[in-house]
């Protein structure tokens, strides 16, 4: 979308959110994966603002660092401010804690912190509306099933937009209205410094609302518009555990609709969790139970059985991973296969063609191309060649008590079954180790290497004969 210098998006997210009950501001609760301030901060970039204000009120400390620390993960280029609520007073104070900033723009979005739900071409559609008609003013409107609890919006007998009542003020007819007040607004930049100068406190706490400013604006003579989105889960608004664990349901089924129309197969979609920044190729098939999260990318033609675990790793092409395997900042090349039951642990590299196999840990290692580690196996601080077979029990004695050491296993070696490595040591390419031997010297190439006490067979005199 082309730059809008003249636009900041207004975030409010200073409340304290007493009934999630929690000490974690209520802002940084996560929604697939990342914070739901992260999504409202995406959106809003969406439509490259000439800034972004964050109103801050509650742990505003906390809240400030965290956004600062995360703006470049969350991909979130425009400028970011931060204005705080001192007093939290309501939406229309928290708007006024802005006033500096917002004077120097002719129109502001208002968003919220604790809306995830919330679509970028939603917010897109929006402003190209607001600008088209020259509006004062714009509220996102949506028409739910059951709107108890919400400000309903009342149009004029042509439709166009009269008042916001809120559930309190509302009578028997007014409560029947299923339009209700999104919480989401556009408006003009003067227009808005101008109402907000003649709200009063209202209600038993004393509050500013903020709807209140689109009756003064009406009263200047600029329009003020409704613009109403079939999809009233957009307005979701996060208060509670409950409502926490439905914005991620919904947000759950809106990533699985991508990916199965970008030619994924889920074969059970509402049994996966996948994080929002998760990526997939086509032809993958992923089976129920598993969790891909964080920047993890996959890449086509792979299928992961039940129960795998996947966190910010990268996955080649036609990878095959088996029931149960956990796999943590990871990359596993083209062709592979891992588990069942396998763990790759931080910085563990698979080359093409490797294979990890059951009850097998990796951690900070590489696996050479068309390696072979196949089964009850440590694998830790090493750099395997290609075309190694490492037998069953096999283990790299990796720490000495104090530092950690790395194993070195050449190209094309054989490694028998219930052999340590005690690192540092280097096995040379084209080696054989015997099954059952401790290496703690260099195994020159092409060597046989055997380190075992010779088999002494004798009688055993505690035990009697049977006749």
């Amino acid at each position: 979308m082309v730059a809008q210098k003249n636009l900041c998006v207004l975030i409010l997210a200073a409340g304290k959110g007493t009934r999630m009950k929690s000490s974690l501001p209520k802002p940084l609760h996560r929604v697939c994966g990342i914070p739901m301030i992260a999504h409202s901060l995406r959106a809003a970039q969406s439509l490259n603002p000439g800034a972004i204000c964050v109103v801050v009120g509650h742990e505003a400390q906390l809240l400030m660092q965290t956004i600062t620390e995360n703006l470049q993960a969350w991909g979130i280029k425009a400028p970011v401010v931060f204005a705080e609520q001192k007093e939290l007073n309501g939406s229309g104070g928290a708007v006024r804690a802005a006033l500096p900033l917002l004077s120097k723009f002719e129109a502001v979005m208002v968003l919220n912190g604790d809306a995830p739900m919330i679509r970028p071409e939603t917010l897109q559609q929006m402003y190209s509306i607001f600008e088209t008609e020259k509006a004062g003013a714009m509220v996102l409107g949506v028409t739910v099933p059951n709107p108890t609890g919400y400000g309903r919006i009342l149009r004029e007998k042509d439709g166009t937009f009269d008042c916001i009542v809120e559930e309190n003020d509302a009578d028997e007819k007014t409560k029947k209205v299923t339009e209700v007040n999104g919480g989401m607004y556009v408006f003009n930049g003067k227009d808005l410094v101008s109402a907000l100068a003649l709200l009063k406190p209202q209600g038993l706490k004393q509050e500013f609302y903020l709807t209140d400013t689109l009756s003064f604006i009406k009263d200047f003579q600029t329009p003020v518009l409704v613009f109403n989105t079939a999809d009233y889960q957009q307005a979701l608004g996060v208060n509670s555990r409950q409502e926490l664990a439905l914005a991620e349901d919904l947000m759950r089924a809106r990533i699985a609709d991508k990916l199965m129309d970008n030619g994924v197969r889920l074969v059970r979609p509402k049994e996966v969790y996948i994080d929002e920044e998760v990526q997939v190729g086509e032809d993958t098939i992923i089976c129920p139970g598993c969790y891909l999260k964080g920047k993890t990318v996959i890449g086509k033609n792979c299928r992961l059985d039940g129960s795998v675990f996947i966190t910010d790793s990268i996955i080649g092409d036609n990878v095959f991973i088996k029931m149960g395997s956990y796999i943590e900042n990871s990359v596993i090349e083209d062709n592979c296969e891992v588990g069942p039951y396998a763990h790759l642990r931080p910085k563990s590299t698979l080359k093409k063609k490797a294979k990890v196999g059951n009850f097998c840990e990796i951690k900070n290692s590489v696996i050479g191309e068309g390696s072979k580690v196949n089964h009850l196996t440590y694998i830790g601080d090493t750099d395997m060649g290609a075309g190694v077979n490492i037998g069953a029990g096999t283990i790299t004695c990796n720490y000495d008590g104090e530092k950690k050491h790395r194993t070195v296993i050449g190209d094309h070696s054989f490694v028998g079954s219930n052999v340590n490595f005690v690192a540092p040591v280097e096995v040379k390419a084209y080696s054989k180790i015997g099954a059952g031997s401790t290496i703690t010297k260099e195994v020159p190439e092409g060597s046989l290497a055997i380190a075992r006490a010779r088999q002494v067979v004798l009688e055993n005199k505690g035990i009697k004969k049977h006749d």
